[in-house]
């Protein structure tokens, strides 16, 4: 059936029928795919995050789709759909989104494992965290190859509340984790870069014109600057055209 689209009354028969097709295509034909695109709709259509986040979860832990365990990862975190977050329910999903293979899942399990501060409620782990970010990473997720060059960078030490980034000596005499590495830092940052990853350009025209952990080039500085400037700017037409046709308003 053809549909007019600028008609109300058929707009809202198809919506209907697109849920009804979704629903059949997850629960009869146990499709993962479908049950995916079934908690998109209940999820952006009937704005219903209670059921959708249930085809999330069930879709991550029964049919294995890594995509689920990203959206059901995040609600656990956010406490969307839910009374309350469960930031360590989130890690287990998001673990396992990444043993199936899907980057931002790994991205966030190791953002959780290696993050600190007072809010945090998730045991750290350094070490377990970076082998996710470094999977992320490895597997094009922009993110990842930023925050693993940002480790490096600084450092990552042994106990975070003895860190001063004003006290560069004090530092230096620090237990590290991950010791500091500026070539490290930026073959992470360029990898960041390649992928797309605004703030890595920075950074790796940053480090070029610095001389930090690459032979200083002053050339190469400025084209990665360009770089970054020109990523910058593709991301602001994209929100602008965005807000402009509604895409966001759901």
């Amino acid at each position: 059936m053809a549909y007019d689209l600028k008609k109300e009354e058929e707009v809202k028969e198809y919506i209907e029928n697109l849920g009804i097709e979704y629903r059949f295509g997850c629960y009869k034909e146990k499709n993962p795919e479908v049950c995916h695109l079934l908690g998109d709709y209940l999820e952006a259509i009937k704005k219903d995050y209670g059921k959708a986040a249930t085809v999330y979860k069930s879709n991550c832990l029964d049919y294995n789709y890594g995509k689920s365990c990203l959206k059901y990862g995040n609600y656990a975190l956010i406490g969307r759909g839910r009374d309350k977050s469960d930031p360590q329910e989130a890690l287990h999903i998001f673990e396992k989104g990444c043993e199936l293979n899907n980057p931002t899942s790994c991205l966030h399990a190791g953002l959780l494992l290696t993050s600190t501060g007072p809010n945090v409620t998730v045991q750290r782990d350094v070490p377990k965290g970076y082998n996710y970010l470094k999977k992320s990473c490895d597997n094009k997720e922009s993110m990842a190859c930023h925050y693993l060059s940002g480790m490096y960078l600084t450092g990552v030490p042994k106990n975070p509340k003895e860190y001063n980034p004003h006290n560069p000596e004090k530092n230096a005499k620090l237990d590290f984790l991950i010791k500091p590495d500026l070539k490290q830092a930026f073959q992470f940052a360029l990898r960041g870069c390649e992928l797309g990853h605004v703030y890595a350009c920075a950074n790796v025209s940053l480090m070029y014109k610095k001389g930090d952990g690459v032979e200083k080039n002053l050339d190469e500085s400025k084209r990665y600057f360009e770089i970054a400037k020109s990523l910058q700017n593709a991301d602001e037409t994209t929100k602008e055209l965005k807000f402009q046709q509604g895409l966001d308003n759901k």
